[in-house]
């Protein structure tokens, strides 16, 4: 218990240090504050919840002392509690057969795809409450945070507060802070579940490496989203067709869930091209384009919704060839 406590100590201390090194502005502090979640994760996932849960206090308790109670509500919001919930789900599991004299018992672990739904609609609920604060009316909403951001934009170019908005490669500035209000509630929800993905897998492989990892690896060819998530998926679009906050509000869902089927497509396609001759140019064409242009994800996320409605997993495995007959001679 006592290693339990100093691990989850240092965990909290380290999360806190690097959640507080966004006040220095730096482009490496920028960084560091996107790790902040891991050293929560590791904790949870390497030792035990409980390690996990003393971390999460110990952030808290050290930014509030250290700066303020607000920031520490923000970190426990959207940092640390994020953080422990989805290193707690990922180490769940139960037995499917009990152990016998030579084997351990078999175990089924919570799917990675569900792990990924869980850290989009955390995403989406931290950006919606936020949403919420600037005005409950989408015009309200769009005046607030458009006043905010042309605020920050004009501290950042130096220009006074009274003069109009100008900058340096933008024709039109006003186009442009009309296009940020639309999109950054969206992109933020988006960076947000990745971040959460991204810290919880780096989370996974250095507790792998250490040998502390207690599940198995997962085949990363056989993520796969549930049901819930495709009718979640129709009933956003549906919605997002509304006019005022309830059809923007739900466009932020859309995103956010055509970003998670993305990954699950990124799966199929690596599973169904796995005895493909030109397997490597398809996945380098594919990553490539989506890297460089970003909106051939979209073709993804359908490949990836096809295969949840399909299989098409189930039926590629299906016409590989059955193994010849082994020799008597």
């Amino acid at each position: 218990m006592a290693q339990v406590f100093l691990i989850g100590l240092g965990a909290g201390a380290a999360s806190a240090l690097l959640f507080a090194s966004i006040v220095s502005g730096s482009p490496i502090a920028i960084l560091l504050f996107y790790l902040a979640a891991l050293p929560v994760m590791l904790a949870a996932i390497a030792w035990s919840h409980t390690a996990g849960l003393i971390a999460v206090a110990v952030g808290a308790l050290s930014l509030a002392g250290v700066l303020n109670y607000w920031v520490a509500l923000v970190y426990l919001a959207s940092v640390a509690g994020p953080a422990y919930l989805l290193a707690y789900m990922s180490m769940l599991g139960r037995e499917t057969a009990p152990a016998s004299a030579n084997n351990a018992p078999e175990m089924e672990w919570y799917p990675v795809g569900r792990l990924i739904i869980w850290a989009g609609l955390i995403a989406f609920a931290l950006v919606t409450v936020v949403i919420l604060q600037f005005g409950t009316s989408l015009e309200q909403y769009q005046k607030e945070i458009r006043s905010t951001f042309e605020r920050a934009l004009k501290l950042q170019a130096r220009i006074p507060a009274d003069q109009p908005l100008k900058l340096p490669g933008i024709q039109n500035p006003e186009q442009f802070l009309n296009a940020l209000v639309a999109i950054m509630p969206a992109a933020a929800a988006v960076l947000s579940m990745l971040t959460s993905i991204i810290n919880l897998w780096l989370a996974a492989r250095v507790a792998r490496v250490s040998g502390r990892l207690r599940r198995p690896w997962p085949n990363l060819n056989e993520v796969a989203l549930p049901m819930s998530a495709a009718i979640l998926l129709g009933a956003a679009l549906v919605i997002s067709f509304l006019s005022g906050m309830p059809g923007f509000i739900a466009a932020i869902l859309v995103a956010v869930l055509a970003v998670a089927y993305a990954m699950a497509g990124f799966s199929t396609l690596h599973a169904i091209t796995l005895n493909a001759r030109a397997r490597t140019w398809i996945l380098a064409g594919a990553w490539t384009s989506v890297i460089l242009l970003g909106w051939p994800l979209v073709f993804v996320a359908i490949l990836g919704i096809a295969d949840s409605a399909f299989d098409l997993r189930g039926k590629q495995a299906a016409k590989k060839p059955p193994f010849p007959p082994l020799s008597r001679n």
